[in-house]
């Protein structure tokens, strides 16, 4: 009888250390997915059986990423984008401070420090911002609790899961035991000072060191530089002289979103073609030069308000840079 229950238990373990075998089928598909991509089956099945990381619950971040939250947030887009432009001379001194990490960023990625800059302010006023949730827990909570009773709920079941896996993965590979596997986060699981989602961390790039940090700013500067090189083919410096007046533009856009339905500052359609927009910028040719590097911005961000906010710091912080040069 004893030799059995040996063998039982042998068989036990070997099934847990080499299957994925959960009674919740989200688990299960995750831990086949992290399997698929190099992570071992001990490490996998130990993360997704933590109690730190799969029982705890973040109400606060379920409640925010909701639909009539979402479409709060979009609408206080434009009133971040005009609180942030009394910033633009902390912009400038910070783009001072790290004047040697953006040279060399700049020299690596050809993307212009006054976009990377004005991207790290939006999103966390340039590390100021100190993010009050675990990536996790975020993502685990949205599987957990969504329905998938629509299109937009099976989307995001979808996207928590993948994003589950990028984290697991991510520690994994760092050699992070699951408990120690905490990444602070926003409340919709968005990483480090330059707030990047967890399925994007492979485009942290270390500044001097191998291991980056993306809660470092010197990282975060090459990450988000190497980001919208890699992601949004942002390869060319932007010519500032070739740009109209931002701020001009900018408040005509407001004008034109508020009258007009499905409104996007640079696309007539979306990428499947099935569906159409009114675009602000695709009738005038003198906004062509904006509306592409607008499009780049939108890889890090599909917000037009968040994207033309973008360009609007930079336009402004790289003005006030060269009349400090001019004045000397």
């Amino acid at each position: 009888m004893k030799i059995i229950f040996l063998l039982l238990a042998a068989v036990f373990l070997f099934a847990k250390d080499d299957a994925c075998n959960f009674t919740d089928k989200n688990y299960e598909d995750i831990c086949n997915k992290v399997v698929s991509e190099g992570v071992s089956y001990e490490y996998a099945n130990a993360f997704l059986n933590s109690e730190p990381k799969t029982q705890k619950f973040d109400e606060v971040s379920f409640e925010l990423m909701q639909p009539k939250q979402i479409e709060v947030h979009k609408q206080n887009e434009k009133k971040a984008n005009n609180t942030l432009v009394k910033y633009i001379p902390q912009i400038v001194a910070h783009l001072k401070e790290y004047s040697a990490v953006y040279d060399h960023a700049e020299s690596i990625y050809s993307v212009n420090r006054e976009v990377v800059a004005s991207i790290l302010m939006k999103e966390t006023r340039l590390g100021k911002i100190v993010p009050k949730h675990d990536a996790f827990i975020v993502f685990n909570t949205l599987v957990i609790k969504t329905e998938p009773n629509s299109p937009r709920e099976k989307w995001l079941i979808t996207m928590g899961k993948s994003n589950m896996v990028s984290i697991i993965k991510y520690c994994y590979e760092k050699g992070i035991t699951p408990e120690e596997c905490n990444l602070p986060s926003s409340y919709a699981g968005a990483i480090g000072i330059p707030q990047f989602m967890p399925n994007n961390l492979s485009f942290a790039q270390g500044y001097q060191k191998e291991i980056p940090d993306v809660t470092t700013m010197e990282d975060a500067i090459l990450s988000a530089s190497n980001f919208l090189n890699k992601r949004a083919e942002f390869n060319e410096l932007i010519k500032w002289q070739n740009m109209p007046d931002i701020a001009d533009i900018e408040s005509r856009w407001y004008d034109f979103e508020f009258e007009n339905e499905n409104a996007s500052f640079v696309y007539a359609t979306n990428k499947a073609g099935n569906k159409t927009y009114n675009c602000f910028s695709c009738e005038y040719q003198e906004l062509n030069y904006l509306r592409e590097y607008t499009k780049k911005i939108m890889s890090y961000n599909n917000s037009s308000n968040y994207a033309i906010g973008v360009m609007r710091l930079a336009y402004e912080a790289n003005k006030l840079l060269r009349e400090e040069l001019a004045s000397r």
